[in-house]
């Protein structure tokens, strides 16, 4: 589906264009082209593919999606796919889109898939700002990755409460399983967000410092600002794996320490009632020659020995803390 299709010149909106007349407006030498997608069908990305004289294999990337985030070179043209990553609605994982990013000194193509997330912010911010705007492509080409960037940062500060959450009932007894539960799911959120984070991290130095292409040569600082962000985030993300894995050692050591004292109740009542069938096993032996079995307080002294022997055993145990 298109969502834009605008020609800019000197930083400034020059007109809404049609899809068909793209190639004529690309001859315009001080000005580019912004397009935006979302959901493209495959009549849509033939278009594109034949107005900016694009990459069969970028195209065919952006087409069928589900791509790891990364950077391509096409001769003057850039292609970037970054993961875009909204929260569901339970909350066990984050649902993972995707924006492939055509660049080109005379174009922006931007194909968002399977996510809601608007870009319209970026246009209206590209607009606000013509001075920047005036860089060209390259600008645009950061704002678009700057708005995906500042996008995951609700999601690492959603992944700390969580795990605050987590940490603030770990000591709670009969809570284990329900505490490591949520650990292996906020595990996995965390790789999902890693997974977004760390390609891009590796790819976005290649803009800035150093053989920079020629698109962004403008914008250099822009995407040193981004990495700066990129790298924030990251070191969030393994400080989060840290406590996650650190948490997750203390719930399965509390949880043996409880398995601990339960054997340890199990084994004090076993002995209790172990002495007192010694006892009573041996008084029930019925031999013919046993003094007990003709002597008047044989039985109440027997009870007595027993109930005895049980209450020592118990204040023993419990005085170790067995019980």
């Amino acid at each position: 589906m298109l969502i834009n299709c605008i020609a800019y010149e000197s930083g400034q909106r020059i007109a809404q264009i049609e899809p068909s007349d793209i190639s004529d407006w690309l001859k315009r030498p001080e000005g580019f082209v912004w397009v935006a997608l979302k959901d493209a069908s495959p009549a849509e990305l033939a278009l594109m593919e034949q107005e900016f004289n694009l990459h069969p294999l970028a195209v065919e990337d952006a087409h069928h999606g589900h791509q790891r985030p990364k950077l391509e070179e096409y001769g003057d043209t850039l292609f970037c796919v970054a993961h875009l990553l909204e929260g569901t609605d339970d909350g066990d994982d984050f649902h993972v889109g995707e924006v492939a990013i055509f660049v080109h000194s005379g174009f922006v193509l931007s194909v968002r898939s399977r996510s809601t997330t608007d870009f319209r912010g970026v246009r209206d911010r590209c607009e606000r700002e013509p001075e920047l705007l005036r860089q060209g492509a390259g600008f645009v080409f950061y704002a678009i990755l700057d708005h995906v960037v500042d996008g995951y940062f609700p999601m690492l500060e959603q992944l700390e409460t969580e795990l605050e959450q987590i940490e603030s009932t770990i000591f709670e007894k009969n809570n284990s399983r329900d505490n490591i539960e949520r650990l292996y799911a906020l595990k996995r959120k965390t790789m999902t967000l890693r997974h977004a984070v760390l390609p891009m991290l590796e790819f976005i130095g290649k803009l800035h410092g150093g053989r920079v292409p020629p698109v962004c040569q403008q914008t250099q600082e822009y995407f040193r600002d981004v990495n700066d962000h990129l790298t924030r985030i990251a070191t969030g993300i393994d400080g989060i794996r840290e406590a996650i894995a650190t948490a997750i050692q203390v719930n399965l050591a509390i949880v043996g320490i409880e398995e601990s004292e339960i054997t340890k109740k199990l084994a004090a009542w076993a002995s209790i009632f172990g002495a007192s069938t010694a006892l009573a096993g041996i008084w029930g032996m019925n031999f013919e020659f046993m003094p007990e079995l003709q002597w008047r307080w044989g039985y109440p002294m027997a009870l007595v020995v027993i109930a005895t022997v049980s209450v020592m055993l118990f204040r023993r145990f419990r005085k170790a803390g067995w019980l």
